[in-house]
């Protein structure tokens, strides 16, 4: 990119007060170099200098502007220059985004979690914090049909970097697991969603054979095909979000004996989330409160770049490295010594995955705001999410 003679009168020229003031925010993000070049391409209408926006909606977070060139040649050297210059300023003005939604990260994040569904707060916060688990993290939502438990999946499908979303009995052929036909190889749930979030809605219609894909991505993070020819192992390192009906559709009840007796799977299956929730319709004054929520709330507008901005957000929080104080760990045996008194009062039995899942939702939390390492404060936090799922009546 050298300047020609013909160059010379633009290059004289002073440039627009508008555009003068979006170099200026180019030069506080820019190389010196690059930013050279680039005024020069402006300056010689070889590009243009913009101001854009990351488009996202008010309503989840302050949008943010930042300087684009706008490429108005066919130069194949300045079309790459211009092509990396922008990428690079935009990989900034998100890392400084990112850093700035850090410091509200919960309050932001519950907003996209089913934002049509009123209530359930404590079940919304826990699946926030399941999508920024690196290990796996299983949820298990056990209740009434109609209380939102779908609509639940289906947006934290969504919020996701690697997701998948199906019903247990299985959109396709291959269901959760895998399937060959012919030369096809047909990934199923659990293998699409290797690294991620696999949503899987009504888990008591699963297919009998998907049982033991279930039980070993759950447990080995890989599943197995052997069939004629066919030997595969296919990775499945994911986090599962699942709901389900009761037996004969709807709880009936109050007691623990008599809710346990309504759940539909064994303890085998059961015992390997790390928390279960049990939802039941609300009673009056619990739609009062929904009503006024729904009252409040329906200005609400999220478009697609909130979305992407969140996808963006998980990955870069995915780079961190989250440290666990042995210090901290006077705190889990209190909590699991306490937890223990009351199993009776449990629909799921009390084994070390509630400890792992406390451990790996507080590593979460710390993630989610973007700090390395977990506090007191994340462990309060967590406590709080086991209780609300052990519990149902509140102590």
């Amino acid at each position: 990119m050298y300047p020609s003679i013909s160059d010379l009168p633009r290059l004289l020229l002073p440039l627009s007060k508008q555009k003068s003031k979006v170099l200026l925010n180019l030069k506080l993000l820019a190389e010196k170099d690059d930013f050279k070049k680039a005024r020069y391409l402006v300056k010689t209408n070889k590009a243009d200098i913009i101001m854009e926006k990351l488009g996202i909606s008010p309503y989840f977070f302050e949008d943010k502007l930042y300087p684009k060139l706008i490429l108005k040649t066919k130069n194949d050297e300045i079309k790459e220059f211009v092509a990396n210059l922008n990428k690079d300023v935009l990989d900034k003005v998100k890392t400084k985004a990112f850093r700035e939604f850090s410091q509200n990260a919960e309050k932001n994040m519950i907003k996209l979690i089913a934002p049509n569904i009123h209530g359930l707060d404590i079940i919304k916060k826990t699946i926030m914090l399941q999508l920024f688990a690196l290990e796996p993290v299983h949820i298990l939502l056990l209740g009434d049909p109609g209380t939102g438990k779908t609509a639940l999946l289906k947006s934290a499908s969504q919020l996701h970097p690697i997701s998948s979303f199906g019903l247990g009995s299985g959109t396709s052929s291959a269901g959760l697991g895998v399937t060959v036909k012919g030369k096809e190889i047909i990934n199923g749930l659990l293998p699409r969603a290797d690294r991620g979030l696999c949503a899987i809605d009504e888990l008591n219609l699963m297919k009998r054979e998907d049982y033991a894909y279930l039980y070993s991505a759950m447990e080995k993070g890989y599943i197995t095909y052997d069939k004629a020819d066919k030997h595969l192992k296919l990775q499945t390192r994911v986090r599962i979000l699942a709901t389900a009906n009761p037996k004969g559709d709807k709880f009936v009840g109050r007691m623990t004996e008599t809710l346990k007796k309504q759940v539909p799977f064994d303890t085998a299956l059961l015992s390997r989330f790390h928390l279960v929730f049990l939802i039941r319709k609300p009673g009056i004054q619990g739609f009062i409160h929904i009503t006024k929520k729904i009252i409040r709330d329906q200005t609400r507008t999220i478009n697609k770049e909130d979305y992407d901005f969140v996808k963006e957000y998980i990955a870069f929080s995915e780079k961190l490295n989250i440290e666990f104080s042995k210090k901290l760990e006077p705190e889990v045996i209190e909590f699991v010594k306490y937890v223990t008194r009351y199993e009776k009062e449990f629909i799921i039995e009390i084994t070390p995955r509630i400890v792992i899942g406390f451990i790996r939702l507080a590593k979460s939390l710390a993630r989610l705001n973007l700090r390395n390492k977990v506090t007191k404060e994340d462990l309060e936090e967590v406590k709080e999410i086991i209780l609300n799922s052990l519990f149902l009546r509140k102590k």
